[in-house]
């Protein structure tokens, strides 16, 4: 397994996300979003897998605050999420072309 967790330290769902892999021993890479963007081939993978409005926290001041909701191109969501990592809903777990969005423990077990 490749497992990288895309979040943010401070996020509970995060935090439980990389409990899971330390507990079953499961080396993974962790990408902190406040210091590092999630690339745009990332983001490409990770959306064909889950979905552009599946990435976006609707929840999120910046939601609000760039009006996300009104937008209608997949094309503008992506340039935005790209440039304001405060919007994804963390954890996001990948395991190669594979992954998940939130604390999904049941589709992790089936990765290993």
């Amino acid at each position: 397994m490749n497992i990288q967790i895309f979040g943010i330290k401070k996020s509970f769902d995060t935090q439980k996300a990389e409990r899971y892999f330390k507990e079953r021993k499961i080396k993974y890479q962790f990408i902190d979003l406040k210091l590092k963007e999630i690339s745009k081939g990332e983001l490409q993978s990770i959306k064909s897998e889950i979905g552009i409005n599946n990435l976006i926290n609707s929840k999120s001041k910046e939601y609000k605050k760039l009006n996300i909701e009104s937008i209608r191109s997949s094309d503008i969501k992506e340039e935005i999420l790209l440039n304001n990592p405060k919007l994804y809903i963390t954890p996001i777990v990948r395991n190669g072309k594979l992954a998940t969005v939130g604390y999904e423990p049941l589709v992790w077990d089936k990765w290993e």
